[in-house]
């Protein structure tokens, strides 16, 4: 099989918190309604991205990693896609919630998740709720959500464009409205919702919580930094490349470009690519792309070379890899 960057449909969710951003914003084809979630990468039978170019075209990623896992992925050991890839518009403020990380998922089951959202755009006073305040434990979140009281508990971070925000599995989070993010995870969808504002649907009726789940799986002392520093790399001629986070699921870096990039990996990982801002001509060996803002692309393991050429100055590339290449 002859591997080249893949670009993907979106697959989109209509959440009850979503809004019209990531059409508007990026410029999509799409009817008017409610886009919480577009599902930029994704391997999950819920919402399995389809190639869109190329002799790939209308395939799964499923099928194609079965078919040429190495190739794809390179040196990750997986049977799946290890990553899951959004863009989430967060009109209205998100449940708070809480996911498993690695060994509360082996004891008690579910999906571990680690995540992480970019700020692409943020209204004034826009903010995330990430962790507790001091002195919360099992009791004390039992008595606040009986009581309704559970948002007095919460840490409050402002966020602003270009923030960069570690959720790791365990901690309690919600995102606040106003908020446009790229998010990076791993490839799980289990989600214990703990808290909803009081909100219910048209019938009166509130959604379902899972407080024991959540119990199970919270970090209750969790005071580590929420908004994690960029640092600034060595890169070629007029363009900057900064660190944005790394954890041990994957890793994100931020291309500004105002010359054009080669790009020379060894093939340990694949690479995602995210326009955030502008537009880049991708090419490769045998075949070029362009990427607007807003596009995802998917780059195998196997395109070792690779070049961005941006169409106007500080033209923003998110860049994420699984490993420190």
């Amino acid at each position: 099989m002859k591997m080249y960057p893949l670009l993907f449909e979106p697959v989109y969710q209509h959440y009850l918190w979503g809004g019209h951003r990531i059409i508007d914003t990026f410029q999509r084809e799409g009817k008017p309604g409610i886009y919480a979630e577009s599902w930029e990468i994704s391997d999950r039978p819920e919402g399995m991205s389809i190639i869109s170019n190329g002799p790939l075209a209308g395939r799964s990623l499923s099928d194609v990693l079965h078919e040429a896992n190495s190739a794809l992925l390179g040196d990750v050991q997986s049977d799946h896609f290890p990553l899951l890839i959004k863009i989430l518009d967060a009109k209205k403020t998100l449940s708070v919630q809480v996911h498993p990380n690695d060994e509360t998922a082996k004891r008690h089951g579910g999906e571990a998740k680690t995540e992480m959202w970019y700020v692409l755009d943020a209204e004034p006073g826009a903010c995330v709720y990430a962790g507790y305040k001091p002195g919360m434990d099992e009791e004390r979140f039992r008595q606040a959500v009986a009581e309704g009281t559970l948002e007095n508990e919460l840490r409050m971070v402002p966020v602003k464009t270009g923030d960069a925000v570690f959720m790791p599995g365990g901690r309690v989070h919600a995102i606040g409205a106003g908020c446009l993010m790229l998010e990076v995870q791993q490839n799980s969808n289990t989600t214990y919702r703990i808290y909803d504002w009081g909100r219910v649907d048209a019938e009166g009726n509130a959604r379902e919580l899972h407080i024991d789940q959540a119990v199970q799986v919270t970090r209750w002392h969790d005071e580590a930094p929420v908004i994690v520093p960029a640092h600034k790399l060595e890169c070629a001629s007029d363009n900057e490349n900064w660190l944005i986070l790394e954890c041990e699921y994957f890793r994100m870096d931020k291309l500004i470009l105002s010359a054009p990039h080669p790009v020379q990996h060894s093939g340990a990982s694949f690479h995602t690519l995210f326009c955030a801002q502008g537009a880049v001509q991708l090419s490769w060996d045998n075949g070029e792309v362009e990427l607007q803002a807003g596009v995802s692309c998917l780059i195998p393991a196997v395109v070792n070379d690779y070049h961005l050429k941006p169409d106007q100055p500080q033209s923003i590339v998110l860049r994420t890899m699984v490993g420190d290449e």
